[in-house]
């Protein structure tokens, strides 16, 4: 009796173990399924930046590292929710885990890799300056130039200078030669500019020459003069006529220094002017940016040079990017500090960017932007 006793205590321990294990073993299954990342939708940063991010009417993001994500996300099963940002939201939120992914046209610089990671290089680009555009050919352009300020205080220097020198003629020879000087003043001082302009150009019809000694004289002085006014005043009209179809007195980077630069704060551009002591003024984006130097309140826009073009083709008109692109960067997807999907995401990357598929993307979205 004691022996049947014992035996049923000892199964009824058994069985009351066998209860609690059963009875804990579902809760503990599900905070493993909700603690796997993979399960859980991503948490994805999104920075607008055309053409590599872009968002239209209906609120969808669209671009180039969009495609890139959505494929990665396809071959690698991952679900995932959008998150509109800005560039320090998405730098400082993925470093601290608020987002899982970081897209944009983000550069990897060392200062962000101190904080969080990068997958490799999907795109290189480089910074570009975006200035006023030359002026066009044409005969409008032309005229417009014969009609500047410029062109018109250059004549009117000359013609003054020529009046003078024909009053001075006229007053020495209205008495000693009536004949082609007259002695009424307005016709006088008429025929002595016509001298004089005359005697300046070489043209020398003869009709009309100075007689007494004091009219020679003047004419002597006026012969030397006029060599040194017309080379004077021919470069001046030159001048005159080119200085509008210059486009800006940006050429490279090296005149950066003397000119009002205008660029976005925080982003890798304003991280060069401030590592080569350019000053600049900071617009909130890109658009104001370029808006400013449509305005004249800037002289270039320094910024990365594909993003530069891309704007410029969706309608500044009257602004250029110079053909020289520097400070080469790269750009990557944005990822926290030891990813732990950091692998396959490349993995799915490197695959994808060889493609012929990608390759068709790139020429989409920046097509002669590039």
């Amino acid at each position: 009796m004691h022996k049947l006793t014992m035996k049923l205590t000892m199964a009824l321990c058994v069985w009351s173990l066998l209860a609690v294990l059963t009875a804990s073993a579902t809760p503990l299954t599900a905070q493993a399924d909700s603690a796997n990342p993979a399960a859980a939708p991503l948490d994805v940063a999104v920075r607008v930046s055309p053409p590599f991010v872009t968002k239209d009417e209906q609120g969808q993001f669209r671009g180039l590292t969009i495609e890139l994500w959505e494929h990665i996300a396809t071959v690698n099963g991952y679900d995932y929710n959008y998150r509109e940002v800005g560039l320090d939201a998405l730098i400082s939120g993925v470093a601290l885990a608020d987002y899982d992914v970081g897209l944009g046209a983000v550069s990897v610089t060392a200062d962000r890799e101190s904080m969080i990671d990068f997958t490799l290089p999907f795109y290189n680009a480089g910074l570009g300056i975006a200035v006023p555009a030359a002026e066009g050919a044409g005969w409008w352009p032309t005229i417009k130039r014969f009609l500047s300020f410029e062109f018109m205080t250059v004549m009117l220097a000359l013609i003054g200078i020529l009046l003078i020198a024909g009053w001075l003629v006229w007053l020495a020879e209205r008495r000693h030669n009536p004949d082609e000087f007259k002695n009424a003043s307005v016709r006088g001082i008429g025929a002595g500019f016509w001298w004089a302009a005359v005697t300046m150009t070489t043209v020398g019809y003869g009709d009309k020459s100075p007689r007494s000694s004091l009219g020679r004289l003047i004419a002597l002085v006026w012969m030397f003069t006029s060599v040194i006014i017309i080379s004077s005043f021919t470069a001046s009209i030159t001048s005159a006529l080119t200085i509008n179809k210059l486009s800006t007195r940006v050429q490279s980077k090296d005149d950066l220094v003397s000119v009002r630069v205008a660029s976005v704060p925080n982003s890798y551009s304003a991280y060069w002017l401030d590592r080569e002591n350019i000053g600049y003024q900071e617009y909130e984006n890109l658009r104001e940016a370029l808006l400013a130097v449509q305005q004249g309140r800037a002289d270039a826009v320094v910024y990365d040079a594909p993003l530069l073009k891309y704007q410029l083709r969706k309608g500044f008109k009257g602004l250029i990017v110079l053909p020289e692109t520097f400070a080469p960067q790269d750009y990557a997807i944005v990822l926290p500090q030891r990813a732990e999907h950091r692998e396959e995401v490349n993995g799915a990357l490197l695959r994808y960017v060889r493609s012929a598929e990608w390759r068709e993307a790139v020429s989409r979205y920046l097509g002669d932007s590039l």
